[in-house]
């Protein structure tokens, strides 16, 4: 259906405004997003009805409504159950939107990489410069960032270039888990510790007590011993003692924000309530890491 570009922004502008206020929308509502006067958006909306795109709502409390039409004829997905997929311009959050679609306009330019990203909500405050994120997504907690370098009213859309795109894999915790092959003994002294540290090429290892997991040591925990002039305690002196622990089954980017929530490196993985290894904050790295 081919539409004029003041019957897109009126589609367009009483979506968003539908979607925010779960209401029909006012007319003079509609004029004021897309700075038309109200006589030019209610000569419009007699076009749009008999297009079947519009539904008008008698009474006090009526206005407009889009039907499912209008969602055809602009190309937009009508979800039962709609995430939100934040939006951040010059790093505040922008309110009643949503990102859409996204889609690269380039992808084999050596230094270039362009998106076009399109909306559900208002996007004339956008100008070429500003600085924008999308998401985090999801499924799989994409994050895109870069810089506006365009904007098209006529499908609501931005073009910009991107800086940064960051995205967790989709499988659970327990595909990138390592075996718990060390455990330094909770009456071992530092040196005793470090020793397995060095020895295994790691940071950290859980503590064991009669074959239970008690504790995690670290070389931070030594090193902020020995600082203190404290070099006869033993490991169950300066390990991490309540131990944060994470769910096999649990999506990776679980993991990651209790890495930041905790400001930890390291957690214990369980599954049904039984140990099945360790996740370092260097094992997500690498699994992220593109060669």
């Amino acid at each position: 259906m081919e539409l004029t570009s003041i019957q897109k922004d009126i589609l367009f502008a009483l979506i968003n405004l539908q979607r925010q206020k779960d209401r029909a929308v006012k007319g003079e509502e509609i004029a004021n997003i897309i700075n038309r006067n109200p006589g030019t958006v209610r000569n419009q909306m007699q076009s749009l009805k008999v297009l079947g795109l519009v539904e008008g709502v008698p009474g006090p409390k009526g206005g407009y409504k889009a039907t499912g039409g209008a969602y055809d004829a602009l190309n937009i997905s009508v979800m039962e159950n709609e995430a939100v997929v934040p939006i951040y311009k010059n790093e505040k959050l922008v309110k009643d939107t949503t990102a859409a679609e996204i889609s690269f306009t380039t992808m084999r330019h050596p230094d270039l990489c362009n998106s076009m990203v399109r909306i559900l909500g208002n996007i004339k405050d956008f100008v070429e410069g500003d600085m924008v994120q999308i998401g985090p997504t999801p499924v799989n907690h994409l994050i895109v960032r870069g810089e506006v370098i365009g904007r098209d009213d006529s499908q609501n859309s931005l073009l910009f270039s991107i800086t940064e795109m960051v995205s967790l894999p989709k499988k659970s915790v327990k595909h990138y888990v390592k075996r718990v092959a060390t455990f330094v003994n909770v009456n071992a002294n530092i040196q005793e510790a470090a020793r397995v540290l060095v020895r295994n090429n790691i940071h950290g290892a859980p503590v064991e007590e009669k074959g239970e997991i008690v504790g995690v040591v670290t070389f931070t925990d030594i090193g902020g011993a020995l600082a203190n002039g404290r070099t006869t305690l033993k490991v169950r002196d300066i390990m991490t003692k309540d131990l944060v622990t994470v769910d096999g089954d649990a999506p990776l980017y679980v993991a990651v924000k209790m890495f930041n929530d905790h400001k930890i490196g390291r957690l214990i993985v369980t599954i049904n309530g039984v140990l099945k290894g360790v996740l370092s904050k260097t094992d997500v790295l690498n699994e992220l890491a593109v060669y």
